[in-house]
């Protein structure tokens, strides 16, 4: 299927296409399944993806990436999601994407040496600490109840957090915390750059989970008490942080629909290769018709749902915030990526759920895509709405009023 992809784009399309043929699906499928991959494999994928030059295409090319623009790399991140090594690989993983995305934005040239640089470069990681557990944010993330107070020349944070995804591992946290407790939720909160490795940090547990295991994934809980850092890493505006947060989320929220577009795409792939060498009842499976018109249903959905994320994005690059686009594009191409995936582990039997196809990873990934970056209710909320708020009076006033039968 042809999308109007600019010429950089398929360019750098067909270059991340062949490094995903040539290199990383050949180190997926000689991994023993059920067994997570090395940090060193990655760095070795990591370096291969600068010879095929497709290494971090997002970022600019002063912090090390490939400068390329938004609308134009969503096709390069829709193969790097054919497998779990592709996003690391090609550096357009979460959650360091996003953060180096917030970073790029908002920070100061040094914070952009100290922590962006480095990131590109797969050299530390990161985490962005937002939610919380009960009573604090969730998917309302008015509730936040981490704090932090300006004394002196620092800032002092304290709160719990939890769900940090890669937290455990990371080098520097993105917290958010408010900051002015008078204020409003949504403009009274800020991000702060905390280093791991600060006193008062402390690293609780990684939170159980259900999920992949080729490439080594946790969500950490974390506490904070009485965590003291300098007033200049803070990250962008003070009380900003939730506008902030929202230029973060807008694009993330896109690019993990285009990688779970590869995933889903890459699912179909292996069901029907698996279905034109399987035979059951006289004949393959990809002859019989039930499962030919699931196959049929599912390439048609990705096909909107790629469009969708692409008409969200040229939004966006044109300057539009694209709230409900993006909402749109999160809720559908989830519930598409999920259902797509059911079926390919669904046409394959018992080899679906084993782990020498990638399909059970897939599986325990994708359901996980329905709640990361804003649950499916949350969204629908905005987009419901907006539609409410864009009620034509008119049509109102033609709505026959009925009063009492009897009058």
């Amino acid at each position: 299927m042809k999308y109007d992809d600019s010429a950089a784009a398929r360019e750098a399309t067909d270059r991340a296409r062949a490094f995903m043929e040539e290199v990383v699906l050949p180190a997926e499928r000689s991994h023993a399944g059920g067994e997570s991959v090395s940090h060193e494999t990655i760095a070795d994928l990591r370096e291969q993806a600068r010879e095929y030059d497709i290494y971090a295409p997002q970022i600019p090319e002063a912090h090390g990436g490939m400068g390329m623009a938004f609308r134009d790399v969503l096709p390069v991140f829709e193969q790097a999601g054919r497998s779990l090594l592709g996003a690391p690989a090609m550096r357009v993983d979460a959650p360091d994407e996003g953060n180096m995305h917030t970073l790029e934005l908002v920070g100061t040239d040094d914070q952009k040496e100290e922590w962006l640089r480095p990131l590109v470069a797969g050299e530390i990681r990161s985490g962005f600490a937002m939610t919380e557990p009960a009573p604090g944010g969730g998917s309302d993330p008015k509730m936040l109840r981490t704090t932090a107070e300006k004394e002196g020349d620092e800032w002092v944070i304290d709160g719990h957090k939890w769900w940090t995804t890669q937290g455990g591992a990371a080098d520097v946290l993105l917290v958010m915390a408010r900051t002015d407790p008078d204020a409003h939720p949504y403009a009274g909160c800020s991000i702060i750059l905390v280093p791991t490795d600060t006193d008062g940090v402390e690293i609780v547990r990684d939170i159980p989970h259900l999920g992949q295991s080729l490439v080594p994934e946790s969500h950490a809980e974390i506490t904070f008490d009485g965590v003291r850092v300098p007033e200049e890493n803070l990250l962008g505006a003070e009380n900003a942080g939730f506008d902030i947060a929202q230029q973060r989320l807008g694009p993330a929220r896109l690019t993990h629909c285009m990688r779970f577009s590869g995933m889903a795409e890459r699912a179909l792939d292996v069901a029907k290769a698996y279905m034109d060498e399987r035979d059951a009842f006289g004949s393959s499976l990809a002859d019989k018709q039930s499962q030919r018109f699931s196959i049929a249903e599912a390439e048609t959905e990705l096909h909107a749902a790629r469009t969708m994320v692409r008409d969200a994005a040229e939004r966006i690059t044109a300057g539009e915030e694209a709230r409900v686009e993006v909402s749109m594009s999160k809720v559908f191409a989830a519930r598409v990526a999920q259902e797509t995936i059911d079926l390919a582990v669904q046409c394959c039997g018992g080899a679906g759920i084993g782990r020498d196809l990638p399909l059970a990873d897939f599986y325990e990934a994708v359901r996980a895509f329905r709640i990361i970056d804003g649950a499916d209710e949350v969204h629908k909320r905005t987009i419901a709405r907006a539609a409410f708020e864009n009620t034509d009076p008119a049509e109102i006033a033609a709505i026959p009023q009925f009063g009492n039968p009897a009058d």
